[in-house]
């Protein structure tokens, strides 16, 4: 399968969790209580719980320290990531023991607070006290408000708002490569007349477990395609560059779709040398040895999956399941169905990447070993201020989605979207956060603070869904994407990942090519 079993690095909280997290699983994996119920309640206890479903807590919502580390001296991002990561298996830890104490919740209305909250806001500020050392010790300028960071609170299933998320400076958010502006729309679908912030899970009903503890994803986390608006998201049908200055043509790199299964639940960008860094599985395409493990030295002499031996460029991105009972190969493994990643991990049968233009300049070349995220792994908690990745259907790919799952109609195929930040700050091919060494165009399509305008990555996965079914606020046998447990696998939760592997003299042909105009594989 691909998977790494060298030994990695394990989070210290995940050593603490590890006996905890014995205890929730089962030969077949994930075995927490049901979302509104333990096992061991009576009949009348379970029908209380049921009609109080929308006082439920559905999920840990902590402030995410890491977006706010954005000048982290490199002697000290190494140590730093590793607490960020001990941090995230803090959650999943406190995840867990929500979901498992339902009725000792019932019972009393103080007990997340004082059993689950409270011990993680102190959990959290040792590890809080020891990114600021690090930081300081390094030589770098600590964040002011970290200490505050530290709280995390329950909240509800309901979808975030526009307003839940965070500035990000006026971004745009993945509009394409067309640089279009989307008036203003949070690129989920609010416009489309769906109400989707404060439904109940089943109308006040316990929602379908589906194999992961009923975890998600819920009914009102889909949407017909034809209720999607159509151009909602200014999303370009092709090339939109204009202007005499602009690089208007494109280069197709083929690589596949993970015909050899190389799975894991690593995050090499965001917690390298940490096992099970990103908590859900990811699919990779390209590049053959990326694990937590890979050094940058690993990556440029890697096998790739690639057609053209020069791109050794990792792709890689979560995979999308179907949670219909299937024990796929990591049903009892973290980061799998032990952490509410369960069902048949779908192949995708297209995967089309595509570097496009500027609007209205030429394009630069994208450093060696250049890493861009796009999307949020944690928008749910978050807010949708990163929010990219989009959903639609073959033969409607003027909707498109982001916030909801899409129900195709008979005879057409899933669509996931992800289109890349274009603009580069010319300097750093990383950032302590991941984020600010890249940007997304401005409205006018030109890049902001001095940036420089790189090939845009757009990625276009197809796939064969089999649909859902929905009855009475309740869906069964469900797609979904591999999620943080806490994340509940709502779809603004997807996202897409590249390292940039390839040699000096693909790179070279790409930036021609796009900048005359040029078709290219």
């Amino acid at each position: 399968m691909g998977r790494n079993t060298r030994k990695r690095r394990m989070p210290l909280a995940a050593k603490a969790v590890a006996g905890a997290a014995a205890l929730a699983l089962g030969g077949g994996g994930l075995v927490w209580a049901n979302f509104y119920a333990s096992a061991g309640e009576s009949n009348q206890a379970q029908n209380r719980t049921k009609s109080n479903a929308a006082q439920q807590i559905a999920t840990i919502d902590c402030p995410d320290v890491g977006q706010q580390l954005s000048d982290v001296p490199d002697p000290a991002r190494g140590e730093v990531d590793g607490e960020l990561a001990s941090m995230d298996q803090q959650i999943t830890e406190a995840y867990q023991r929500l979901v498992t104490t339902r009725q000792a919740q019932a019972g009393d209305g103080r007990y997340v607070q004082n059993t689950i909250l409270g011990p993680l806001k102190d959990r959290r500020k040792v590890l809080i006290d020891r990114i600021k050392l690090e930081i300081s010790r390094a030589g770098g300028q600590v964040p002011g408000n970290l200490d505050e960071l530290a709280p995390c609170s329950g909240r509800p299933a309901d979808q975030p708002q526009p307003t839940d998320g965070q500035n990000d400076g006026g971004q745009d958010n993945g509009q394409g490569g067309d640089g279009q502006n989307d008036g203003g729309q949070d690129n989920g679908q609010n416009g489309d007349g769906q109400n989707d912030g404060g439904q109940d899970q089943g109308e006040g009903q316990a929602p379908t477990d589906n194999g992961n503890g009923a975890a998600g994803p819920f009914a009102e986390d889909f949407i017909n395609i034809n209720d999607v608006q159509p151009n909602s998201r200014n999303l370009p049908n092709g090339l939109a560059a204009n202007g005499r200055s602009g690089s208007k043509g494109s280069f197709t790199t083929k690589c596949g779709v993970n015909e050899n299964k190389l799975y894991n639940s690593d995050n090499i960008i965001v917690a390298p040398g940490v096992a099970n860094g990103a908590h859900h599985m990811h699919d990779y395409v390209g590049n053959q040895s990326n694990s937590s493990l890979s050094s940058d030295d690993d990556l440029v002499v890697a096998e790739t999956s690639c057609q053209n031996q020069g791109d050794k460029s990792s792709y890689f991105w979560p995979v999308l399941r179907v949670q219909d009972g299937t024990q796929e190969f990591d049903a009892a493994d973290q980061g799998g169905g032990a952490e509410g990643n369960v069902g048949k991990i779908l192949q995708a049968k297209e995967a089309q990447l595509r570097f496009v233009g500027n609007k209205r300049s030429k394009v630069v070349a994208m450093p060696k070993l250049m890493r861009i995220i796009t999307g949020d792994a944690k928008a749910f908690t978050n807010g949708l201020a990163n929010a990219n990745t989009s959903y639609s259907c073959t033969g409607f790919e003027d909707r498109q989605s982001t916030d909801k799952y899409v129900l195709c109609p008979e005879g057409s195929q899933l669509v996931r979207t992800s289109n890349f930040q274009s603009c580069w700050d010319g300097q750093n091919a990383d950032s302590a956060n991941h984020r600010t060494h890249v940007a997304f165009v401005q409205a006018d399509g030109s890049c902001a603070n001095g940036f420089k305008a790189i090939p845009q990555l757009q990625v276009r996965l197809v796939y064969d869904v089999p649909a859902p079914t929905i009855e009475n606020g309740q869906v069964k046998n469900p797609y979904a994407v591999d999620s943080f447990p806490e994340q509940l696998h709502k779809p603004i939760t997807d996202h897409n990942d590249f390292i940039n592997v390839m040699d000096e003299n693909l790179m070279n042909k790409m930036v021609k090519c796009i900048n005359k105009g040029k078709k290219c594989t």
